[in-house]
């Protein structure tokens, strides 16, 4: 059996709060989860790397006159890059209380209720909140390996026989 892993990047250049939010009301109506969520990193040689440092779209063609070419929307600062990530993980219940509050600025309230429509519920559970993923829930405990016994005289370690990780 194949199965479809998405895997999505957040806060990346030319995406808004907007997007972010439709993005987050398909993923639950069309029942994904996702689980692999990674926050925009620039990174060297890439086109979206360009985007992030100059605010424009490379693609649409870039002069030195600033009022010429496509501005995008860059997302900086810690709070907005956790609320693209917290809009991808709406089934986080960590992530609630944000998108609970980012979603009354947009004007959108009517995204949090108890129904099936709403993308997020109007109480916070009582427990830790915390998410797991189907994989992790489901599967055996973490297996610790076995102590290993003390290390023979004369015997070199590695880190894969016994010696600690730096």
């Amino acid at each position: 059996k194949q199965y479809l892993i998405p895997y999505f990047i957040a806060a990346h250049p030319g995406t808004s709060d907007e997007d972010m939010m439709n993005l987050a009301v398909w993923l639950k109506r069309n029942g994904f989860r996702a689980d692999q969520v990674q926050t925009f990193y620039p990174s060297p040689m890439a086109t979206a790397t360009a985007m992030y440092h100059s605010g424009r779209n490379p693609l649409k063609g870039i002069s030195r006159d600033e009022s010429r070419g496509e501005k995008v929307d860059i997302v900086r600062g810690e709070r907005r890059r956790r609320l693209h990530k917290a809009f991808l993980r709406y089934h986080d219940a960590n992530n609630w209380p944000l998108l609970r509050e980012a979603l009354k600025a947009m004007g959108r309230a009517d995204l949090i209720g108890n129904g099936k429509h709403h993308l997020i519920p109007t109480y916070q559970p009582v427990t830790d909140g915390s998410y797991e993923s189907a994989r992790r829930k489901n599967s055996t405990g973490a297996r610790t390996p076995a102590p290993s016994a003390a290390p023979r005289r004369g015997k070199l370690l590695t880190q894969h026989t016994g010696l600690p990780p730096r």
